[in-house]
C-alpha cells in the first residue's frame, strides 16, 4: 500500500487507539512504526528481555480507575483483565548513605492503583488485533513530511513483610515498587534518579550491578543473586527520545489544545500522551488524546 487517506504515524497507545478507531470507522488508514514491535514505550518482557504475554512491564504499569476512567474503560472495552497493585506491607525509606535504612506503616491509602493481567502489552496486542497485518508497517521511519497539491507526502526510511515499595536519596534507584506479575513471578521495578548523560557515560552493566547492590541493602542479601536484570534506557531509544531530551524535566502537565498551526493546521493532528489535555505524561493521557484525534479527523473527513 503506497497511499491511504490518513496516515498514524507512531505505534504507541495513543497510535495504535487512533488506527483502529479509524480503521473501525471506515477510514482508509495506515500505521507506520519505526521500530520492529508495537508499542511504543510499552514494554512488557520476561527475565531474558524478551516480549511476553505474562512479562514484567518495562514502560508504563499502572492506571487508577477512579482518577483515569478513559483507561479503566478501554481495559474493560478490550475485555483485559487486572488487578490491584500489589502494596501491602511496611515502606523503606533511604536517606542518606551512613543512616540504615528505616521501615514505616504509611499512614493513609492513595487511590488503588490497578495493573494489567499479563502486563501492559496486553493493551497492546489487543488493539493490534483490532487492525488487519496490510494495515500495519513496523520498521518503517518516517523521515519527512511534505504538502502538496494534493495531500501529504510522507519521506519513509518480592521480601517477606514488606509491600516491595521503597524510596530512596541514596539511589541509583529513587522508587522501588513490586512488580510480581499476577502469576506470582516475583521482581522489583525502580525509577532510577541518575541523568541520561550520567547514565551513558557510566554504562549499562555498571548501573544494574548498582541498582543490585541498592536492593541487597533494602531487602536483604537474597536480593543480590536476581534471577536476571532488565534495563531500559528511554532516553537513548532513537524512536522515543533525541539529544534534546536527554536534560530531566518535570512530569508533563496539561498545556494549550492548539500543538500546530500555520499550513499544517489542517494536515497533522498530534495525538501522543503528552498532547493530551488531560492526564498528560500517563496511558490515560495517551487514550484521551488518541480519541480527540480521532474525532478531529472524522470531523474532518466529513466537511470535505
Amino acid at each position: 500500500m503506497n497511499s491511504s487517506k490518513v496516515a498514524v504515524v507512531g505505534a504507541g497507545l495513543a497510535g495504535l487507539y487512533t488506527a483502529q478507531a479509524l480503521h473501525a470507522a471506515g477510514v482508509d488508514v495506515l500505521l507506520l512504526e519505526g521500530r520492529n514491535r508495537l508499542g511504543g514505550r510499552i514494554l512488557t518482557v520476561d527475565d531474558g528481555g524478551t516480549p511476553s504475554d505474562d512479562g514484567f512491564d518495562l514502560g508504563p504499569s499502572w492506571f487508577w480507575p477512579e482518577m483515569q476512567p478513559t483507561m479503566a474503560e478501554l481495559v474493560t472495552e478490550l475485555g483485559l483483565d487486572s488487578f490491584i497493585q500489589h502494596s501491602t506491607g511496611d515502606v523503606v525509606f533511604e536517606r542518606m548513605s551512613r543512616e540504615r535504612p528505616q521501615r514505616f506503616s504509611p499512614a493513609y491509602e492513595n487511590q488503588q492503583s490497578m495493573r494489567v493481567s499479563g502486563g501492559t502489552g496486553a493493551v497492546v496486542r489487543a488493539l493490534a488485533a483490532r487492525l488487519p497485518d496490510e494495515r500495519i508497517r513496523l520498521g518503517t521511519q518516517v523521515r519527512a513530511m511534505a504538502l502538496r497539491q494534493h495531500g501529504v507526502e510522507l519521506s519513509l526510511r518480592g521480601t517477606d513483610g514488606l509491600s516491595g515499595t521503597a524510596q530512596s536519596m541514596v539511589g541509583p534507584m529513587v522508587e522501588i515498587h513490586d512488580s510480581t506479575t499476577k502469576s506470582g513471578r516475583a521482581a522489583f521495578f525502580g525509577f532510577l534518579g541518575v541523568g541520561a548523560e550520567q547514565r551513558k557515560s557510566v554504562g549499562e552493566e555498571a548501573l544494574k550491578q548498582a541498582c543490585v547492590d541498592q536492593l541487597g541493602r533494602l531487602f536483604g542479601p537474597a536480593a543480590l543473586t536476581p534471577r536476571a536484570t532488565l534495563l531500559k534506557d528511554w532516553a537513548g531509544d532513537p524512536f522515543t527520545a533525541t539529544a534534546d531530551d536527554r536534560t530531566g524535566g518535570d512530569h508533563p502537565t496539561p498545556g494549550s489544545s492548539r500543538w500546530v498551526g500555520g499550513e499544517w493546521e489542517r494536515r497533522l493532528v498530534m495525538a501522543g500522551s503528552e498532547t493530551s489535555p488531560s492526564e498528560p505524561g500517563y496511558l490515560a493521557g495517551a487514550v484521551v488524546a488518541a480519541k480527540q484525534a480521532v474525532s478531529e479527523i472524522l470531523t474532518r473527513l466529513e466537511t470535505k
